[in-house]
């Protein structure tokens, strides 16, 4: 009965597991976690940015003033 119980202890989790060692990495202190969440804040922050800007780009390709050739320039002289 014992053996059962330390096989199963084994198999749920006695090695560990991705959620496990990101705990021991991350979570354990709070200065670390804090650091994580806000540099993870930032980096999502600036990955949405960047795809909704590629996606607006994308998706207003000759309507942008910057496609429109004779807007900006002045006459020749």
């Amino acid at each position: 009965m014992a053996s059962q119980a330390a096989a199963a202890a084994r198999r749920n989790g006695g090695g560990g597991g991705l959620l496990e060692g990101l705990y021991k990495v991350v979570m354990r202190r709070t200065p670390v976690y804090v650091t994580f969440v806000i540099v993870g804040a930032f980096l999502g922050e600036r990955a949405v940015d960047y795809g909704v800007h590629k996606l607006w780009e994308h998706n207003n390709v000759g309507k942008r003033y910057e496609d429109i050739p004779v807007l900006g320039q002045r006459p020749s002289e």
